[in-house]
């Protein structure tokens, strides 16, 4: 199991580090494109969508490249990422205080209609911070990240207080807080770091210290962080109540597509919203 993981981590970073870097963000639209035509496909096989699964995820893909070839990846509308942000977080909350019991209750063309919109969302999100600079898009991926690596080892030395024992039986309050105290200590270092080197482009959080001043830095980080969780909770909800342990087998040892940007979906558009003028 570990020979596969290590194998497929090394293929994906493969794929993905030329995409990012290449000097121009279309490689990286397109690569993200078909990946998450895939997570369409696997969030249709999650949500009983049966031989739909494939038209779920070919209507995702198609629905992306609509929107790069109306130049929305570099340019998207101004008006969306607040009400998807507020969405997120009040049907965010809602869909895990039901639990695993509650998601079939929404009508099953519902739930199609949910994911396409919160993968292409998501989508259009990455894309655009691509654009905005590799240097921006970094320090959103690294927030993720030290999220959960933050929640991973607080959780363990401290771990009291389950979250969301009936989603995701391992995760702890103190789990969270150890991931929102990373965030932000990432961010003020990622701060320093804008200032003081060259970067192609500011970060997540000079762009929002810009605008919202210190105060909402620390705020706006600490939700991203909370946020994180919350897709991480809602893909393990949608697969519990699928009697799924993964989301796919796309990658080998690591599961599905989806089990890989679970975390990503909400911070992404959040994110835009928080840097948008």
């Amino acid at each position: 199991m570990l020979r596969q993981r290590v194998i497929t981590a090394i293929v994906l970073l493969a794929l993905l580090l030329p995409a990012l870097f290449a000097a121009s963000p279309w490689p990286f639209a397109l690569l993200t494109l078909v990946l998450i035509g895939a997570a369409g496909w696997e969030w249709g096989r999650l949500n009983a969508a049966g031989g739909a699964a494939i038209a779920i995820g070919v209507l995702l893909a198609l629905a992306c490249a609509v929107a790069a070839w109306l130049g929305w990846a570099a340019t998207p509308p101004r008006w969306l990422w607040w009400p998807v942000a507020a969405a997120w977080i009040v049907a965010g909350a809602f869909a895990l205080r039901a639990g695993p019991a509650g998601w079939p209750a929404v009508p099953m063309p519902l739930r199609w209609l949910l994911g396409l919109v919160m993968l292409w969302v998501a989508w259009l999100a990455l894309a655009h911070a691509r654009h905005l600079g590799i240097n921006f898009i970094l320090s959103v991926l690294c927030l993720v990240w030290m999220a959960d690596i933050a929640a991973y080892f607080g959780g363990r030395a401290f771990g009291r207080r389950k979250l969301a024992p009936t989603i995701s039986p391992g995760k702890s309050w103190e789990g969270v807080w150890s991931g929102v105290v990373g965030v932000i200590v990432l961010a003020l270092l990622w701060r320093w770091v804008d200032a003081s080197q060259p970067v192609d482009s500011p970060s997540l959080y000079s762009r929002i210290e810009l605008r919202w001043g210190w105060l909402g830095l620390l705020v706006g980080v600490a939700l991203l962080a909370a946020m994180s969780v919350v897709g991480d909770l809602f893909e393990s909800l949608v697969k519990r109540s699928a009697g799924a342990k993964d989301s796919s087998g796309l990658l080998p040892g690591h599961g599905g597509v989806l089990d890989r940007v679970d975390a990503l979906l909400p911070v992404f558009p959040i994110a835009m919203a928080l840097v948008a003028s």
